[in-house]
């Protein structure tokens, strides 16, 4: 079910903006997705109310068996619900379900921090971008969990050197979007692979994004991480490992390609040489392995040559479905495309 939402000015609390942004009054969501944070929920929706005031707070519950859904309705926020189980299928509902003009997607966990959210959509709307990503700061070792730290330098590393040295932290929890991001975005994770997918969806789309440090702090008393650093931390993995298979198949492909070529190729110059002075093939089996090998190899490239022409077709439809879905509010012109939501 859609929800009309409230208008948000922007320059509520004195802050200078543009020009062509000082009547404008963006509709903005706030979603927070949420399991068992009954702890910090509370004071989340609270701070996120102070600062943008005239915002809709949304909060998807995903099966808490704490009081988060009592503490969410008390503190004013929208409760609603998602059965399944995992971050990604809360992000697809609420992308789904609500209409906004930006959206602002946190952690219910009271780690990051609310008052650095006017900056980035700020930003977001003087720069006319599709997403901006709250890049975690923080000097306090205990911040992170052994790991988390390690873990998110590693996969945030492999993804800028695969996709695009655009973002220094893939797996910040909080981003604001454009309603055009988000209603292009397919969103097929289920658990917390949603932030690299999140990232991979813009970075092959080449939509305009930025990412700006912001303060991050320890979990409030009471509450825990859900995620578990090497569960989670494969699972993203397997999906940048996917998302290379889906989104770069040639270079994926050529790889396993040029691997098993250097394999045969190693395995058959003996062979070769043997032959070359007797006349002999003796070892038979390792000529037919290193020929089998070459050929798979050979298959291999066919396959990431036939995938690459796909993806580039679905890429492009990706694309045009983005430029299909009308600007309800530009930054540059300083008005509202629409007048309803």
């Amino acid at each position: 079910m859609k929800m009309p939402l409230a208008a948000v000015d922007l320059s509520a609390d004195g802050t200078q903006l543009p020009a062509s942004l000082a009547f404008c009054r963006p509709i903005i969501a706030v979603l927070i997705p949420c399991y068992n944070e009954a702890a910090a929920i509370g004071k989340v929706i609270a701070d996120f109310r102070a600062t943008l005031p005239g915002a809709t707070i949304f909060v998807y519950d995903n099966g808490s068996t704490d009081d988060t859904t009592a503490v969410a309705r008390t503190a004013g926020a929208v409760v609603r619900s998602e059965p399944r189980r995992g971050k990604g299928n809360v992000v697809r509902r609420m992308f789904a379900d609500i209409e906004a003009d930006v959206y602002v997607l946190v952690d219910g966990d009271d780690t990051y921090s609310a008052s650095s959210v006017r900056q980035l959509i700020d930003h977001l709307l003087r720069e006319s971008l599709d997403m901006v990503n709250a890049a975690r700061t923080s000097q306090s070792a205990a911040t992170y969990r052994r790991g988390h730290r390690f873990g998110n330098a590693f996969l945030s590393g492999c993804v800028r050197h695969l996709f695009g040295n655009q973002l220094t932290d893939m797996l910040s929890g909080y981003r604001v979007f454009s309603r055009r991001f988000v209603k292009s975005f397919p969103a097929i994770s289920r658990g917390f692979e949603i932030e690299t997918e999140l990232t991979v969806h813009a970075l092959e789309l080449r939509l305009p994004i930025a990412e700006i440090a912001t303060p991050y702090g320890e979990r409030a008393a009471g509450s825990a991480s859900k995620l578990q650093t090497y569960r989670d931390g494969m699972r993203i993995l397997s999906t940048i490992f996917s998302l290379v298979k889906q989104e770069k198949p040639l270079e994926f492909f050529g790889a396993t390609f040029a691997l098993l070529a250097v394999a045969a190729t190693a395995i058959e110059i003996p062979v070769f040489s043997t032959y070359l002075r007797t006349g002999l093939v003796p070892r038979l089996p390792t000529a037919l392995l290193g020929t089998g090998m070459m050929l798979v190899g050979f298959l291999s490239l066919v396959c990431g040559m036939v995938l690459d022409t796909v993806t580039r077709g679905r890429v492009e439809s990706k694309r045009l479905h983005y430029l299909s879905l009308p600007v309800r509010f530009s930054a540059s012109r300083g008005d509202r495309m629409t007048t309803t939501v």
